[in-house]
């Protein structure tokens, strides 16, 4: 029997992060009052994206099809967001287990990668693919604003949790890189949702910033 570990204990957060970024598909479509089905469709594009977009790139069963829990659990949120009822204010506690769900995502995802024995700038995106692709592939069908087109602290969050893991992975372990990884990426993200840290918008570069003459602006 294999010694049991942090990552070979998915669904303790798998299943939760599945159901997490359902709820926030289905928000989605709460949003626009959409009927039941279109809510669990959000519900499962926003909890399966990540995990579906990262398996076929590996080329690997995808994980909703090998065990059909994940399904399960995505399409039972959506229907209970639709019974239940969708309330704005409820959106703002959720921030706080999603930048859980997001850095345990990054992490996982990379954790699949590496043992594969791809190359660890690419089980970084992995990592990043798998936390982030549900929600961006959720706004660009809700037709709502991506979060790559904001400079909230999200992807980047889901960066530096799985970076962090690949490169402490072979130095100090699955276990321990795991913690370091899943620390650093919640961390950052509730840092930046406490102190309102946003990325530096685009200033027009060292050499592209050019000098107008007020005398010729048009009026």
């Amino acid at each position: 029997m294999h010694p049991i570990s942090l990552l070979t204990l998915p669904n303790v957060f798998s299943y939760a992060g599945v159901a997490l970024f359902a709820a926030t598909g289905a928000m989605a479509a709460a949003r626009r009052k959409h009927d039941v089905v279109t809510f669990v469709f959000f519900a499962a594009i926003t909890g399966l994206g990540g995990g579906t977009l990262r398996d076929l790139l590996l080329g690997q069963p995808i994980v909703w099809v090998r065990d059909p829990v994940n399904l399960t659990i995505a399409v039972v949120t959506g229907a209970a967001v639709w019974l239940v009822g969708f309330r704005e204010r409820a959106q703002l506690p959720l921030l706080w287990p999603d930048a859980l769900g997001l850095s345990a995502f990054a992490v996982l995802g990379a954790d699949k990668a590496l043992a594969l024995g791809v190359n660890p700038v690419v089980a970084v995106l992995m990592g990043v693919l798998t936390a982030t692709a549900g929600g961006i592939i959720r706004d660009i069908t809700a037709g709502e604003p991506s979060i790559l087109l904001s400079r909230e602290i999200y992807v980047t969050a889901a960066l530096l949790g799985a970076s962090v893991y690949v490169v402490a992975q072979p130095l100090v372990g699955g276990d321990v890189a795991s913690l370091l990884g899943f620390a650093a990426g919640a961390g950052l993200r509730i840092a930046a949702m406490l102190f309102g840290w946003s990325l530096p918008s685009y200033f027009g570069g060292f050499f592209g910033r050019a000098t107008v003459d007020p005398g010729s602006a048009k009026a």
